[in-house]
């Protein structure tokens, strides 16, 4: 089900998904270094600043369960256009809040509409390119991922710091403006699923997806590949920091040269994986991810140098099975399903990292010198949900209509 594009079209159309994709990641990215501000403005506690963050990751994860009922009975087109404009006006009442219940609700809005913008981006990836530069398209989708990183967090950052924390949310809504117009221009009209939902029932997309024992394999292998991430990745922070690896000052340098090291690599990833083939690259990613996640949780006070090294070793590594794992997830949907897979996917994503930042809380523990202890559990259930989804990538089967091809 692939709409031909001329190839100055087709980069168009994943310029602005990856511009999509990059006014979400920053949305979500830029409320955890607010912290401070909005605990000190609002009067809340650390826990109900916490809540803040966590409310718009399980509000993407239930509102991508429900979307998958709806998604396939809308053109694509017009049902993006419509979510971003929603998202970019729940980004706006972010803004404006005036208290912390109204922030609370704005922030869930947008965690509503974003959640669910994040896995029609991929959906529309897979209508449209072909099989064979799927995970060439991915990588440049994702590059946006380093880019709230590098470029987008900390501009949030400086706005915030000299024009108030209401200005990091205006900027966000006004580049949704931006990407929305070129969003009308360059996505293609998509609608041939749309024959196949007319007249069924609202849960005849999720039972066809939930039918299709593939589909459950492919899910389970993105909660697993999701949960092995977020079980160490939010407590990096708190480690670094507490264990004295590193200066205070020096914590952002983790991120800065993380986001560096992703967004010069992933175009290369992206075509590699097309090269050596989804499954392949994917299992290898995971597997070499492992060492750099083991001892990150393991770090003593060391040379700057060193520690940056093994901490964008991690990001590469993390960013480096999520193009070839996201573009096997993408190939493993059958065609007419494709938009309530990946919305269920959405929601698979968000309720699995939510669950492994909340195991991880509960399994690093302090001493008495208030240092963190107990961090390589959060490596070890890292390392165990790898290895689950290196077995269930091998049991995943891809969709592809290139004759002659061999699944990778």
């Amino acid at each position: 089900m692939h709409t031909e594009l001329t190839p100055r079209r087709e980069l168009a159309l994943l310029l602005t998904l990856a511009g999509i994709q990059f006014t979400h990641v920053v949305d979500f990215m830029i409320m955890m270094p607010l912290g401070p501000q909005l605990t000190e403005l609002f009067s809340i506690t650390d826990t109900q600043f916490g809540l803040l963050v966590s409310a718009y990751t399980f509000a993407a994860g239930i509102s991508g369960l429900l979307a998958a009922s709806f998604v396939d009975r809308f053109e694509r087109k017009r049902l993006v256009l419509v979510l971003y404009f929603l998202f970019a006006l729940t980004t706006l009442a972010c803004a404006l809040a005036p208290t912390y219940g109204m922030l609370m609700l704005a922030r869930v809005a947008a965690g509503t509409f974003g959640g669910i913008l994040s896995a029609m981006t991929q959906t529309v990836i897979g209508d449209v390119i072909p099989f064979a530069r799927r995970g060439r398209a991915t990588g440049l989708v994702m590059t946006s991922f380093s880019l709230a990183t590098v470029i987008g967090v900390p501009s949030g950052l400086f706005l915030a710091n000299h024009a108030g924390w209401h200005s990091s949310f205006i900027a966000i809504a006004i580049a949704c403006v931006v990407v929305g117009l070129l969003a009308v221009f360059s996505l293609p009209r998509l609608d041939k699923h749309v024959a196949l939902a007319r007249g069924q029932d609202v849960l005849f997309a999720i039972r066809g997806v939930w039918a299709d024992q593939n589909h459950r394999r492919a899910l389970a292998m993105s909660s697993a590949m999701m949960f092995a991430a977020f079980t160490v990745i939010p407590y990096i922070t708190i480690y670094m920091q507490s264990n004295k690896v590193l200066l205070p000052n020096e914590i952002p340098f983790i991120y800065l040269s993380g986001g560096i090291v992703t967004l010069l690599t992933a175009r290369w990833i992206g075509v590699l994986t097309d090269r050596v083939g989804k499954r392949k690259m994917f299992q290898r990613m995971l597997l070499l991810s492992m060492v750099p996640m083991t001892i990150t949780t393991l770090m003593q006070p060391s040379p700057l140098p060193l520690v940056l090294f093994v901490s964008a070793s991690l990001f590469f590594f993390m960013n480096a099975r999520m193009i070839p794992g996201m573009a096997l997830l993408t190939s493993a949907a059958q065609p007419q399903f494709r938009g309530a897979f990946m919305s269920l996917n959405g929601a698979v994503q968000s309720m699995s990292i939510g669950m492994a930042t909340w195991i991880g809380g509960l399994l690093i523990q302090r001493n008495a010198q208030g240092e963190v202890t107990h961090y390589w559990l959060c490596a070890l259930a890292g390392v165990a949900a790898s290895l689950l989804a290196f077995m269930l990538a091998q049991r995943v089967k891809m969709h592809t209509s290139e004759p002659g091809h061999v699944p990778g």
